[in-house]
């Protein structure tokens, strides 16, 4: 992400969650919110052009950023179900869970990068989002600072369980970073967890979806965001059992397709390999 600048790449996410509510029936991933938050202006031009939503790269971008936000608020709602009432949202981009929120005792932290965090602010002013009380806004910058200095500040405690999610970040950040945020969800109350998803070791990918990789990877660089860190599942589940959580699920296309996408009459599946999402608990 460049200095002072929004994601580009988080505003992109938010256009395929939005365009997954008009075209894809039924929804992997309901969001009332979704045409909202992106603008008017983003809105109409997906209206205006259903056929590039139509484009089978289109279609699988969407289908995984619907699935991996669909997979963590399920989590959510087993953290939710066995006590939890803290849920901090990583890299939190345009998500919308917070204004959606259907947990009433439930405090929402959404963690991000100042200059996205005041992008956000004001697309939420501008579609009349109201911000609920149970909404608290930690800035950080995870480069620099670690998740504990900024959450230290905002209220959230660190005596009771929480759950994380953390989507659209880990291959942006260098892996000192990664490891570090992981640790210090690692050091949370049992009963805590978190899910996430992260990019796939090249080493493992076929050669069309090497090709696939490097073109994406073009895109993002473009916008000023290039891929920095992949993993090869095992060893990144090795890495979360060392760090002591537990009960850890990592899920490819495959998996995700026979839990999400089955019985589908319009084809709305993913294809190739390049990420994964996961889960663990403490």
């Amino acid at each position: 992400m460049q200095h002072g600048k929004f994601s580009r790449t988080a505003h992109s996410v938010a256009i395929r969650r939005a365009a997954h509510q008009l075209f894809d029936h039924p929804k992997v991933f309901d969001d009332p919110l979704a045409l909202a938050i992106i603008g008017s202006q983003s809105a109409e031009a997906l209206r205006a052009n259903p056929e590039k939503q139509r484009h089978s790269i289109a279609r699988a971008f969407r289908a995984f950023m619907a699935v991996r936000s669909r997979y963590a608020e399920d989590q959510l709602a087993k953290a939710v179900t066995a006590g939890v009432q803290q849920y901090a949202v990583l890299g939190a981009g345009l998500d919308t869970f917070a204004y959606r929120n259907p947990h009433a005792s439930l405090r929402v932290f959404e963690v991000d990068h100042p200059a996205t965090q005041a992008w956000k602010r004001d697309r939420l002013a501008a579609a009349q989002i109201a911000i609920p009380p149970s909404v608290t806004f930690v800035p950080i910058d995870f480069e620099h600072h670690s998740l504990a200095e900024g959450l230290s500040s905002s209220g959230f405690r660190t005596d009771i369980p929480a759950f994380f999610s953390w989507l659209g970040v880990i291959p942006y950040i260098a892996r000192e970073s990664c490891m570090a945020t992981l640790a210090c969800i690692s050091r949370m109350p049992a009963g805590s967890g978190v899910a996430f998803d992260f990019a796939v070791d090249p080493k493992l990918l076929n050669w069309k979806q090497r090709l696939a990789l490097t073109a994406l990877s073009a895109r993002v660089a473009a916008a000023g965001e290039p891929f920095r860190l992949f993993f090869h599942p095992q060893e990144l589940a090795a890495e979360l059992t060392k760090l002591g959580l537990r009960e850890i699920e990592i899920l490819d296309s495959d998996d995700l397709n026979a839990r999400y996408f089955t019985n589908r009459s319009d084809g709305l599946r993913l294809t190739g390999a390049l990420g994964r999402v996961a889960a663990a608990w403490l």
